[in-house]
């Protein structure tokens, strides 16, 4: 525990607590609903004493053991009840990485009130949070101190403020507390179980980055099995120590709030993506998992504290498709990755499995493999890569095992989301026929991975010849000198398109070629023609201080694309 922290009186739970929801009545025995809830109640019961939570690194630092935190998390449930919500209310979440409100709490607390979590991407402007508050209908707010100048004038909804220090006073464990003392002492059993599984679990909106956000309805049962799949795929367990990089708003945090405690890690929480206290909690606090995005991990293995680690780290890579430089720069710190591929549902549901051979390839050859998407992982059904249905059916056609043919990533099962909230047509159009529809293309190779070429509108059309943005990427990330790169169609009068590539330099690169922006253009194209087809080599090198992004780290295409069509 962090010294000198005392949780407050309302957390700690009364002696032989009872860790058990009250069972709805006409249940089977021989079935339960599942629901990832009964992860925090089965690791309290089992390690009750054992550090859960930590948040260090902020003025007022706190630590909870799982049984503190469990009963916390009664405490918000039934503070939420006492404030009037009712079962399949939304909860909106507006907070970062912090230990209130969003790891340590609302992904357990407002499902144990039956009502559903909807965190909301704190990077957002105020007139986006707006739309996303309105259009879920969330009937409480919960809100970190440093965002409520997100909020929009005249709420009609109750807002719990949280400053942060898990102390007497502070608003949010004055509700806490509230939440307490309304429950009596009934304990978990004075709080029912869901009797249905299928139950919303959270709403989470995507980036929205060409449009209105939409929102992603998950299961409880889905939210159970994705996050299992993750513990075990993740080979999280007792002696993990998994550090929050990725943001919990971006698709619940890929599940890994619940993946967590199924496998009784301790989690460490930061408010920010800092990379100097990333590579503090990496030497010295025993880290031992992560999650983030290929711009986060370049950003990591760029930092000037970067080292080869003392004890090896598995990174989880999402969010779009690690370049193999990213790869080898991360096993050459000692940080082993994890490549799997999902979406705004439940995060991923495809990992690439490591096989025996690879021991053989060399590093650049085996980084290449590695950036495939790979095969379905645990709890998930199948991840097929089909030809665009004819017109007039719906009938989907899987493409060869030839690693050339490229189709479009459809998947079926338990980790697919129930519907897209309050948008049925969308919902239909995602469901053509009878599986998910990515929309990301990827040709599937004869060990049956699947392998990512490119978003569909991102495909460069050069020649007649059809290029891919991501290929291109991958092949001119290879370049010592390139940190990050972006490509895009831009229109040519002969071509019809060629590629655009923007580029930020390494920071040991940048003085080598300032003031040669020209001839660092010059060598890069003849770094790619050594490895593209002539058709898919950039026609145009742009060198930028960074690339525009969505608040989760994705590159923003749309705005380049925008930048182009001005030239």
């Amino acid at each position: 525990m962090t010294s000198a922290f005392r949780p407050t009186p309302a957390s700690i739970p009364p002696p032989n607590a009872g860790l058990a929801l009250r069972q709805p009545k006409g249940l089977p025995p021989n079935f339960q609903p599942l629901n990832p809830l009964q992860f925090i109640l089965r690791a309290a019961d089992i390690y009750p004493n054992k550090v859960a939570l930590v948040h260090s690194d902020v003025k007022y630092p706190v630590s909870y053991t799982f049984a503190v935190w469990c009963q916390r998390i009664q405490n918000l449930a039934y503070a939420l009840i006492q404030a009037g919500i009712k079962p399949g209310d939304r909860v909106a979440i507006i907070a970062p990485n912090s230990y209130s409100c969003k790891v340590s709490d609302a992904h357990h607390g407002v499902l144990a009130a039956k009502a559903v979590p909807c965190p909301i991407n704190t990077r957002l402007k105020p007139a986006e949070v707006a739309y996303i508050l309105e259009h879920s209908r969330s009937s409480i707010i919960l809100v970190d101190h440093e965002f409520v100048h997100l909020l929009p004038q005249n709420l009609k909804v109750p807002v719990i403020v949280s400053n942060d220090t898990g102390r007497p006073g502070d608003p949010y464990e004055n509700f806490l507390s509230s939440g307490r003392a309304f429950s009596q002492e009934r304990g978990w059993a004075g709080l029912e179980y869901d009797a249905d599984e299928n139950s919303a679990a959270t709403l989470c909106y995507t980036s929205g980055t060409t449009g209105r956000p939409k929102g992603v309805v998950t299961t409880l049962r889905g939210s159970y099995l994705a996050a299992i799949a993750n513990a075990y795929e993740s080979r999280i367990h007792l002696e993990s120590t998994y550090l929050w990089i990725l943001p919990m708003f971006h698709a619940a945090g890929w599940t890994f709030p619940w993946a967590n405690v199924f496998g009784f890690a301790t989690q460490i929480c930061l408010r920010t993506v800092d990379n100097s206290l990333i590579w503090k909690h990496f030497l010295q606090s025993g880290v031992t998992h992560y999650c983030g995005a290929p711009t986060v991990q370049i950003g990591i293995v760029n930092h000037p504290s970067a080292k080869k680690l003392p004890r090896p780290i598995s990174a989880i890579i999402a969010g779009a498709a690690p370049t193999a430089s990213l790869i080898a720069s991360l096993e050459q710190l000692g940080i082993t990755p994890i490549h799997v591929y999902g979406l705004t549902l439940y995060g991923p549901f495809t990992r690439n499995f490591p096989q025996a051979a690879w021991a053989n390839l060399s590093l650049q050859e085996r980084s290449k493999i590695m950036a495939r998407q790979g095969h379905p992982f645990a709890t998930a059904q199948d991840a097929r890569v089909v030809y665009p249905p004819k017109d007039g059916t719906d009938t989907l056609v899987d493409v060869p095992r030839d690693g050339k043919t490229v189709g479009e990533i459809v998947t079926r099962g338990n980790i697919v989301m129930k519907e897209y909230f309050r948008d049925p047509e969308a919902t239909a159009k995602a469901f053509r026929g009878g599986s998910f529809n990515s929309g990301d293309l990827a040709v599937m190779h004869p060990d049956g991975a699947v392998a990512i070429v490119d978003r569909s509108k991102d495909i460069i059309i050069s020649g007649g010849e059809n290029a891919s943005s991501l290929a291109i990427e991958q092949e001119l990330a290879s370049h010592p000198c390139v940190l990050e790169v972006a490509v895009v169609a831009r229109n040519s009068f002969k071509w019809g398109e060629r590629p655009h590539a923007f580029v930020t330099l390494r920071p040991t690169s940048i003085a080598k070629w300032k003031g040669r922006h020209g001839d660092f253009e010059k060598e890069l194209k003849a770094h790619a023609k050594e490895r593209l087809p002539g058709f898919a080599c950039p026609e145009w090198v742009s060198i930028v201080s960074e690339l525009p992004k969505t608040s989760t780290g994705k590159i923003l295409k749309f705005d380049l694309r925008k930048i182009v069509a001005k030239l």
